[in-house]
């Protein structure tokens, strides 16, 4: 008789988990007065972040959660669809590897 193989747990997301983004080693946030944008520095790569993205990341701090994030934000910007679009936009990132 053999036993039942468990099946893996399905991987956090980061609106139903624990996960406190914070940029991803090697991974650096600076703002360029010139083009008046934030940017990630990335090993051998340069992205340019268009409109609130910069204050998005500096909340990833790795102490605050994804729904303090978006409550941060949301009192920032009361009017903004931030519960809907934060989460999804810190997961695209962290797919990419520039959050953990």
């Amino acid at each position: 008789m053999t036993a039942p193989v468990p099946e893996a747990a399905p991987a956090p997301s980061p609106t139903s988990g624990p996960w406190r983004p914070v940029l991803a080693r090697g991974v650096v946030l600076r703002h360029d007065p010139v083009r008046g944008a934030g940017l990630l520095l990335l090993p051998e790569r340069v992205v340019v972040l268009d409109g609130s993205a910069g204050a998005v990341l500096r909340l990833c701090d790795g102490v605050r959660d994804v729904a303090a994030v978006v409550a941060e934000l949301a009192v920032r910007h009361p009017a903004a669809p931030v519960a809907a679009e934060v989460p999804l936009f810190l997961d695209r990132l962290r797919k990419e590897g520039w959050l953990g």
